[in-house]
């Protein structure tokens, strides 16, 4: 089964889809690039010590559809298409966005691949509940980031709003 995990930052969306796995086997595919942004490398530090040793960690920034397919385990969580979807557009030379949409939907094919036959537990973060940005990239990246989470909800199972840290089911 795919399911989405969605919300605002700090809403409990990891902590939720970890919770799913419990202690069965996982992988875990991080999608954060190495960042010389101490705050940043501290929080991921945090993410990896709140995972259960015995899961398999798979850092995949451009193809995170492609290492769920891979996967070996019972359970994939995909932390998060936010971070995927960041890395696409800032990706040098920069590509239009009919080719990230384009890498958006093989990802997303993988994923629904991929949980015919495991759990896949996606995460993304709800950027659309704010005004529309001023700035044309940020603006862009909105506007990728919400077709991206409609494509993804359209494709999952099951789709879950975090808020407040409490799940609420929103496609069962």
């Amino acid at each position: 089964m795919l399911q989405l995990i969605v919300g605002g930052a700090r809403s409990g969306k990891s902590r939720y889809a970890a919770s799913l796995a419990g202690e069965a086997q996982a992988t875990y595919v991080a999608t954060a690039m190495r960042s010389d942004d101490t705050d940043f490398m501290a929080r991921i530090a945090r993410h990896r010590e709140g995972r259960p040793a015995s899961w398999v960690t798979v850092e995949e920034p451009r193809d995170p559809g492609r290492a769920a397919l891979e996967a070996a385990t019972p359970y994939v969580i995909v932390d998060c298409a936010t971070l995927w979807l960041t890395n696409l557009v800032l990706t040098r030379p920069p590509v239009c966005d009919e080719e990230i949409e384009r890498a958006i939907d093989a990802g997303i094919a993988r994923f629904a691949q991929a949980g015919s036959v495991r759990e896949v537990i996606v995460v993304t973060n709800e950027v659309g509940g704010g005004v529309v940005p001023v700035e044309a990239l940020a603006r862009r990246f909105v506007d990728l980031q919400g077709r991206a989470n409609q494509r993804l909800a359209q494709t999952a199972q099951r789709v879950v709003l975090m808020v407040a840290g409490i799940p609420v089911e929103v496609k069962p």
